[in-house]
């Protein structure tokens, strides 16, 4: 059990991780810190933490596990804001969507006690935003990912690995590179997708005509259009270099369907579709599995 959970961030990710962290039984106290003074005093009125910091620094005074759960672009003046009370046997997380960006920030920042941060990404979320959306079951039967370095503790990686693992999610370790390079494929290539998607209709004439027509594969299709745009501009620009490259291959594999479209290629056009289809079917079977 920890003594004291410093939460940075009070929103929908640090609220649901402290109230997992409370229902787990797994922190004594948890004391918290938001940019927003309101959102803060809704946490403590929520009982998603028991003590409102003034200041970043101040969350993390006497508390032996630290989650920044801030938007990317935050990290480095987070880390700026806490590391004179950050000691080598504190366990720092944080929940960010890109990793090398992440940890760029650490090396930078906090220097001897490096070692101390896990990066970490909970492969979670909703389309609201805020505390008022916390949620103890956010993290349970999720995929956390774990993003460690050659100078993380060996220790303060176990303790992050059982954490999560406590709250009940499958962890799986990658380098910071591999787990860009991936999610840029996975995550946030279909969030552009799905921006450009629906900016490109209703920008046409007539677009805003067409939407009240779409059913249900246009809702499941588009569901992540409605994400946090702020939260989502920082993710696209910090992981822009693999982000560009899986938006040309897509961009390439978009062309050549549109080519056999325009030569009435049906067949081969029935080839790939089947291929996709098969893909996406047994990647939702073993998806299943992996999570036994």
């Amino acid at each position: 059990m920890f003594e004291q959970l410093g939460l940075i961030g009070c929103g929908l990710m640090g609220g649901s991780f402290a109230l997992a962290l409370k229902r787990a039984g797994l922190v004594k106290r948890v004391v918290g810190y938001s940019k927003s003074p309101s959102t803060t005093e809704r946490a403590r009125q929520m009982g998603v933490i028991d003590v409102e910091a003034p200041s970043a620094l101040l969350a993390v005074s006497g508390a032996d596990i630290v989650l920044l759960a801030v938007p990317v672009s935050a990290t480095e003046a987070t880390f700026k804001a806490i590391r004179h009370l950050v000691g080598p046997n504190t366990l720092i997380m944080d929940v960010g969507s890109t990793k090398r960006d992440v940890v760029d920030a650490a090396r930078r920042v906090l220097r001897d006690n490096l070692g101390a941060f896990v990066p970490a990404h909970p492969i979670t979320g909703k389309e609201v935003s805020g505390v008022e959306h916390a949620d103890a079951d956010l993290y349970t039967g999720k995929q956390v990912i774990l993003t460690p370095i050659e100078r993380t503790f060996t220790a303060q990686l176990q303790k992050a690995s059982d954490v999560w693992t406590a709250l009940g999610c499958h962890v799986t370790k990658m380098s910071p590179q591999a787990h860009d390079a991936a999610y840029a494929a996975v995550s946030h290539l279909p969030h552009l997708i799905a921006f450009a998607l629906i900016n490109g209709i209703v920008d046409q004439e007539h677009g805003k005509d067409y939407l009240p027509l779409a059913g249900p594969g246009f809702r499941d299709f588009t569901r992540i259009a409605a994400s946090d745009p702020k939260m989502w501009r920082d993710i696209l620009m910090a992981n822009r270099e693999e982000l560009l490259a899986q938006s040309k291959i897509f961009q390439e594999t978009l062309k050549s369907l549109e080519q056999l479209i325009s030569s009435g290629s049906g067949d081969v056009l029935e080839t790939l579709i089947e291929k996709a289809s098969l893909t996406r079917a047994n990647w939702r079977i073993s998806s299943q599995k992996s999570h036994k």
